[in-house]
Protein backbone atom coordinates (compact mmCIF):
# COMPACT_ATOMS: atom_id res chain seq x y z
CA UNK A 1 0.00 0.00 0.00
CA UNK A 2 1.47 3.67 -0.61
CA UNK A 3 1.81 6.37 1.89
CA UNK A 4 -1.08 8.04 0.19
CA UNK A 5 -3.69 5.59 0.10
CA UNK A 6 -2.73 4.79 4.07
CA UNK A 7 -3.20 7.97 4.74
CA UNK A 8 -6.97 7.79 2.73
CA UNK A 9 -7.91 5.19 4.52
CA UNK A 10 -6.83 6.16 8.29
CA UNK A 11 -9.00 9.59 7.29
CA UNK A 12 -12.15 7.50 6.04
CA UNK A 13 -11.95 5.59 8.90
CA UNK A 14 -11.97 9.30 11.21
CA UNK A 15 -14.58 10.67 9.15
CA UNK A 16 -17.23 7.91 9.83
CA UNK A 17 -16.34 8.48 13.87
CA UNK A 18 -16.48 12.18 13.13
CA UNK A 19 -19.16 12.91 10.52
CA UNK A 20 -19.17 17.04 11.01
CA UNK A 21 -15.89 17.35 9.56
CA UNK A 22 -16.86 15.61 6.49
CA UNK A 23 -17.64 18.49 4.57
CA UNK A 24 -14.37 20.88 6.01
CA UNK A 25 -12.09 17.24 4.74
CA UNK A 26 -13.28 17.73 1.34
CA UNK A 27 -10.77 21.29 0.90
CA UNK A 28 -8.16 19.15 1.45
CA UNK A 29 -6.02 17.97 -2.03
CA UNK A 30 -5.94 14.63 -2.97
CA UNK A 31 -2.20 14.83 -2.47
CA UNK A 32 0.06 12.99 0.10
CA UNK A 33 1.03 16.37 2.01
CA UNK A 34 -2.74 17.55 2.63
CA UNK A 35 -4.12 14.76 3.43
CA UNK A 36 -1.68 14.01 6.02
CA UNK A 37 -2.47 17.43 7.44
CA UNK A 38 -5.78 16.43 7.65
CA UNK A 39 -5.34 13.21 9.18
CA UNK A 40 -3.60 15.41 11.83
CA UNK A 41 -6.10 17.30 12.41
CA UNK A 42 -8.50 14.68 12.75
CA UNK A 43 -6.85 12.72 15.46
CA UNK A 44 -6.35 16.29 17.32
CA UNK A 45 -9.87 16.72 16.93
CA UNK A 46 -11.15 13.19 17.90
CA UNK A 47 -12.23 12.75 21.67
CA UNK A 48 -11.26 9.56 23.80
CA UNK A 49 -13.11 6.84 22.66
CA UNK A 50 -12.17 3.13 21.92
CA UNK A 51 -9.83 2.57 19.50
CA UNK A 52 -10.66 -0.27 16.09
CA UNK A 53 -8.06 -2.49 14.96
CA UNK A 54 -8.04 -1.65 12.01
CA UNK A 55 -7.22 2.01 12.34
CA UNK A 56 -4.50 0.76 14.69
CA UNK A 57 -2.83 -1.21 12.31
CA UNK A 58 -2.59 1.12 9.69
CA UNK A 59 -1.70 4.26 12.07
CA UNK A 60 0.84 2.62 13.87
CA UNK A 61 2.74 1.27 10.46
CA UNK A 62 2.45 4.81 9.35
CA UNK A 63 3.66 6.33 12.37
CA UNK A 64 6.58 3.74 12.45
CA UNK A 65 7.28 4.71 9.08
CA UNK A 66 7.76 8.73 10.07
CA UNK A 67 9.43 7.65 13.01
CA UNK A 68 12.54 6.08 11.04
CA UNK A 69 12.41 8.93 8.40
CA UNK A 70 12.93 11.53 11.41
CA UNK A 71 15.41 9.32 12.58
CA UNK A 72 15.62 7.78 16.08
CA UNK A 73 17.88 10.08 18.70
CA UNK A 74 19.76 7.73 21.06
CA UNK A 75 19.79 9.69 24.42
CA UNK A 76 22.24 7.72 26.24
CA UNK A 77 24.58 8.44 23.28
CA UNK A 78 24.38 12.02 23.77
CA UNK A 79 27.10 13.65 25.39
CA UNK A 80 27.14 15.31 29.06
CA UNK A 81 28.01 18.66 30.14
CA UNK A 82 30.49 20.25 31.50
CA UNK A 83 28.58 21.41 34.86
CA UNK A 84 27.17 17.79 36.11
CA UNK A 85 28.21 14.81 34.60
CA UNK A 86 24.54 13.52 34.25
CA UNK A 87 23.21 16.38 32.34
CA UNK A 88 22.89 16.48 28.72
CA UNK A 89 21.68 19.44 26.45
CA UNK A 90 19.98 18.75 23.10
CA UNK A 91 18.06 20.91 20.47
CA UNK A 92 15.68 19.37 18.24
CA UNK A 93 12.40 17.44 18.20
CA UNK A 94 11.22 15.58 21.35
CA UNK A 95 9.75 13.13 19.69
CA UNK A 96 13.07 11.96 17.77
CA UNK A 97 14.29 10.98 21.25
CA UNK A 98 14.36 7.33 22.31
CA UNK A 99 15.19 8.26 26.28
CA UNK A 100 13.29 5.92 28.98
CA UNK A 101 10.72 9.07 29.51
CA UNK A 102 10.53 12.91 27.70
CA UNK A 103 7.87 14.95 29.54
CA UNK A 104 4.95 16.07 28.32
CA UNK A 105 3.92 19.58 29.29
CA UNK A 106 0.34 18.96 29.62
CA UNK A 107 -2.70 21.37 30.59
CA UNK A 108 -5.15 20.23 33.26
CA UNK A 109 -7.46 18.16 31.15
CA UNK A 110 -4.23 16.02 30.39
CA UNK A 111 -5.38 14.58 27.20
CA UNK A 112 -3.74 16.37 24.71
CA UNK A 113 -4.20 19.47 22.12
CA UNK A 114 -7.73 19.49 20.60
CA UNK A 115 -6.52 22.35 18.22
CA UNK A 116 -5.50 20.73 15.10
CA UNK A 117 -2.11 21.12 14.11
CA UNK A 118 -1.26 23.44 16.13
CA UNK A 119 2.48 24.23 16.90
CA UNK A 120 2.38 23.31 21.18
CA UNK A 121 4.63 19.98 22.74
CA UNK A 122 1.71 18.34 23.85
CA UNK A 123 0.12 18.58 20.34
CA UNK A 124 3.39 17.06 19.01
CA UNK A 125 3.94 14.22 21.39
CA UNK A 126 0.13 13.27 20.98
CA UNK A 127 0.54 13.32 17.61
CA UNK A 128 3.69 11.12 16.83
CA UNK A 129 2.64 8.61 19.92
CA UNK A 130 -0.91 8.27 18.04
CA UNK A 131 -4.61 7.80 19.30
CA UNK A 132 -3.68 5.41 22.29
CA UNK A 133 -1.86 8.14 24.43
CA UNK A 134 -5.14 9.86 24.40
CA UNK A 135 -7.05 7.20 25.03
CA UNK A 136 -4.82 6.27 28.00
CA UNK A 137 -4.42 10.00 29.35
CA UNK A 138 -8.25 9.44 29.84
CA UNK A 139 -8.37 6.56 31.42
CA UNK A 140 -6.09 8.29 33.94
CA UNK A 141 -8.34 11.14 34.49
CA UNK A 142 -11.33 8.84 34.93
CA UNK A 143 -10.06 8.01 38.18
CA UNK A 144 -9.77 11.30 39.70
CA UNK A 145 -12.55 13.69 40.26
CA UNK A 146 -11.61 17.11 38.31
CA UNK A 147 -8.49 18.66 36.61
CA UNK A 148 -5.17 17.50 36.91
CA UNK A 149 -3.17 19.99 39.67
CA UNK A 150 0.14 21.75 38.34
CA UNK A 151 3.05 20.43 39.76
CA UNK A 152 2.55 16.68 39.42
CA UNK A 153 3.51 13.62 37.16
CA UNK A 154 1.18 10.89 35.92
CA UNK A 155 2.82 7.88 33.32
CA UNK A 156 1.89 6.66 30.43
CA UNK A 157 3.30 4.48 27.50
CA UNK A 158 4.90 6.13 24.93
CA UNK A 159 3.17 3.94 21.97
CA UNK A 160 4.52 5.34 18.62
CA UNK A 161 7.03 7.24 19.93
CA UNK A 162 10.69 6.06 20.35
CA UNK A 163 10.51 6.56 24.30
CA UNK A 164 9.48 4.12 26.09
CA UNK A 165 7.25 6.09 28.25
CA UNK A 166 6.04 9.34 28.63
CA UNK A 167 5.63 11.91 31.33
CA UNK A 168 2.69 14.15 31.96
CA UNK A 169 3.31 17.24 34.28
CA UNK A 170 1.29 20.33 34.16
CA UNK A 171 3.01 23.53 34.75
CA UNK A 172 2.08 26.82 36.31
CA UNK A 173 0.42 29.74 33.47
CA UNK A 174 2.02 33.16 34.44
CA UNK A 175 -0.54 36.08 33.70
CA UNK A 176 1.30 39.16 34.80
CA UNK A 177 4.33 39.36 37.00
CA UNK A 178 5.94 36.15 37.80
CA UNK A 179 5.23 35.02 41.81
CA UNK A 180 7.04 32.95 44.35
CA UNK A 181 4.07 30.37 43.61
CA UNK A 182 4.74 30.26 40.08
CA UNK A 183 8.49 29.44 40.66
CA UNK A 184 7.46 26.28 43.39
CA UNK A 185 5.17 24.83 41.06
CA UNK A 186 7.70 24.47 38.35
CA UNK A 187 10.07 23.37 40.54
CA UNK A 188 7.38 20.98 41.61
CA UNK A 189 6.45 19.57 37.87
CA UNK A 190 10.80 18.36 37.04
CA UNK A 191 10.52 16.79 40.94
CA UNK A 192 7.68 15.02 40.24
CA UNK A 193 8.72 13.79 37.26
CA UNK A 194 12.11 12.55 38.20
CA UNK A 195 10.88 10.88 41.42
CA UNK A 196 8.12 8.95 39.27
CA UNK A 197 10.29 7.98 36.78
CA UNK A 198 12.71 6.64 39.85
CA UNK A 199 10.23 4.88 41.67
CA UNK A 200 9.42 3.03 37.97
CA UNK A 201 13.61 2.45 37.89
CA UNK A 202 13.99 4.62 34.81
CA UNK A 203 17.61 5.37 33.63
CA UNK A 204 17.23 8.97 31.43
CA UNK A 205 14.64 11.42 31.28
CA UNK A 206 14.38 14.51 28.75
CA UNK A 207 12.60 17.43 29.50
CA UNK A 208 10.91 19.94 27.15
CA UNK A 209 10.66 23.59 28.17
CA UNK A 210 7.49 23.04 30.61
CA UNK A 211 5.41 26.11 30.68
CA UNK A 212 7.38 28.49 28.82
CA UNK A 213 5.88 29.56 25.11
CA UNK A 214 2.21 28.87 25.71
CA UNK A 215 2.17 28.99 29.27
CA UNK A 216 4.07 32.39 29.69
CA UNK A 217 6.76 31.53 31.96
CA UNK A 218 10.00 33.36 31.64
CA UNK A 219 12.44 31.32 30.05
CA UNK A 220 15.88 32.41 31.68
CA UNK A 221 13.92 31.64 34.89
CA UNK A 222 12.50 28.49 33.61
CA UNK A 223 15.76 27.22 32.67
CA UNK A 224 16.94 28.35 36.14
CA UNK A 225 14.86 26.74 37.90
CA UNK A 226 15.01 23.81 35.94
CA UNK A 227 18.68 22.80 35.96
CA UNK A 228 18.63 23.59 40.02
CA UNK A 229 16.25 21.62 40.32
CA UNK A 230 17.54 18.65 38.78
CA UNK A 231 20.67 19.10 39.97
CA UNK A 232 19.91 18.69 43.29
CA UNK A 233 17.42 15.46 43.20
CA UNK A 234 20.26 14.02 41.32
CA UNK A 235 22.45 14.27 44.84
CA UNK A 236 20.25 11.73 46.06
CA UNK A 237 20.52 7.99 45.27
CA UNK A 238 18.60 7.08 41.97
CA UNK A 239 17.91 4.95 39.10
CA UNK A 240 18.34 8.06 36.74
CA UNK A 241 21.73 7.97 35.62
CA UNK A 242 20.65 11.14 32.81
CA UNK A 243 18.46 13.78 32.42
CA UNK A 244 18.32 15.63 28.68
CA UNK A 245 17.01 19.07 28.76
CA UNK A 246 15.46 18.69 25.18
CA UNK A 247 15.04 22.90 23.88
CA UNK A 248 13.47 23.59 20.32
CA UNK A 249 14.43 27.47 19.89
CA UNK A 250 17.45 28.90 19.66
CA UNK A 251 16.48 31.42 22.49
CA UNK A 252 16.27 28.14 24.96
CA UNK A 253 19.10 26.55 23.96
CA UNK A 254 21.52 29.76 24.56
CA UNK A 255 20.09 30.09 28.00
CA UNK A 256 20.89 26.22 28.81
CA UNK A 257 24.21 26.62 27.14
CA UNK A 258 25.48 29.04 29.20
CA UNK A 259 23.81 27.15 32.49
CA UNK A 260 25.32 24.19 31.76
CA UNK A 261 28.48 25.12 29.80
CA UNK A 262 30.08 22.90 27.00
CA UNK A 263 29.19 19.23 25.79
CA UNK A 264 32.27 17.67 27.98
CA UNK A 265 33.31 15.59 24.67
CA UNK A 266 33.59 19.21 22.44
CA UNK A 267 35.62 20.14 25.44
CA UNK A 268 37.92 17.25 25.32
CA UNK A 269 38.23 17.52 21.94
CA UNK A 270 38.78 21.11 22.21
Amino acid sequence: MDRLTQIEQLNALLLAELPQYRAEATRFAHEATAQRRLLRSLMNLRPPMPLKDDFLRLQDALLAAEREEKGVVDAAALPVTAAHPQLALWQGDITRLAADAIVNAANSALLGCFCPCHGCIDNAIHSAAGLQLREACHQLMRLQDGPEPNGRARLTPGYNLPARYVLHTVGPVVQGRLTPRHEAELASCYRACLTLAAEQGLASVAFCCISTGEFHFPNQRAAELAVQTVTDFLQTPTSIKKVIFNVYKDQDAALYRTLLGPDRAAEAGA
